[in-house]
């Protein structure tokens, strides 16, 4: 019996699903609208359901497309892999999108230099930037994101990650502020108010411990959701925040901040990439996951002011 969907009505569907509009999915694939919509009808006729319906202004799967869209996503990537196996991959012939997640300060200085190297070399390509949540919602493993971009402390056994590089967190604060210049003791540190980032709204963390161990406790004056937030807030008050030394030293600079060490012997910030298994062996996917690793390079190759 033959089936009812070809490859193409795969590549297609994919595309309507990841889109979620006719115009998109037609932008993506080189088609005509017109064309696109014929094949939106072969694909309800074959599927016996309309995938997409009108909302408002707009087009949302329905369930059984919903609950299709991460199968026929990597029934795609697969073909796409096994036919290009034996070809080097030529990223201007790539018509695609990826969707990466990391923290908002690592979008702010990393997004820049991708989207302008792709632009050149792969036109065909989209990025898509997405924040971290408040925990970890499996997005890999669910194929709603490509590739995680961060400190990447818990993950599953189908999960890949790879080292990107290690840093550390320095404080930072607006240029005058009486810390901004001169050694700073670990007696005046803990007096300053302090400025934290965490996405889950921590008030504690390792450098509480270490300070407990010393029976010493800083002066908390609040969290924030992000690092870009708190630098922000630190252009115009007297608070103390934290950023990353390598990794977010181009936004700390861009925005005219002073840094400086923290006084106490911090564990490193271990840096990397995530992504699910199944993308081990994609050409595509391969490809991005160097781009990244030569941005981030790029990014960190000065030496830290100190």
């Amino acid at each position: 019996m033959q089936s009812k969907l070809d490859l193409n009505l795969l590549v297609a569907l994919d595309a309507l699903l990841e889109e979620g509009s006719v115009a998109g999915a037609a932008e993506r694939l080189h088609l005509s609208g017109p064309a696109m919509s014929r094949t939106l009808g072969r694909i309800r006729k074959a599927l016996g359901d309309p995938v997409l319906v009108r909302s408002g202004r707009g087009m949302v799967p329905t369930p059984r497309a919903s609950a299709l869209r991460a199968e026929v996503h990597e029934l795609v990537q697969r073909a796409e892999t096994l036919f290009a196996a034996e070809d080097e991959l030529d990223p201007a012939s790539l018509r695609t999108s990826f969707t990466l997640q990391a923290d908002e300060g690592t979008v702010a200085v990393l997004a820049g230099p991708l989207l302008e190297r792709i632009a050149r070399e792969a036109p065909g390509v989209t990025l898509r930037f997405l924040g971290e949540g408040p925990r970890d919602t499996h997005s890999l493993r669910r194929d709603t994101v490509d590739l995680e971009i961060g400190v990447i402390s818990e993950h599953g056994p189908e999960t890949r990650t790879e080292h990107l590089m290690d840093d550390r967190f320095v404080c930072v604060v607006r240029p005058g502020h009486p810390l901004a210049d001169g050694d700073v003791t670990l007696e005046k540190w803990v007096s300053a108010k302090q400025l934290t980032s965490s996405r889950r709204g921590r008030l504690a963390g390792p450098i509480d411990e270490m300070l407990a161990e010393r029976d010493m406790t800083r002066w908390l004056a609040g969290s924030v959701p992000t690092v870009t937030t708190s630098l922000f807030i630190l252009l115009e008050t007297d608070l103390v925040g934290f950023a990353a030394e390598r990794w977010h030293r181009a936004l700390v600079e861009r925005l005219g901040l002073v840094s400086f060490p923290v006084p106490l012997d911090l564990p490193p910030l271990r840096l990397s990439l995530g992504w699910h298994a199944r993308y081990d062996a994609d050409a595509g996917h391969s490809w991005l996951r160097g781009l990244v690793r030569e941005a981030a390079k790029e990014l960190t190759a000065a030496d830290p002011v100190r």
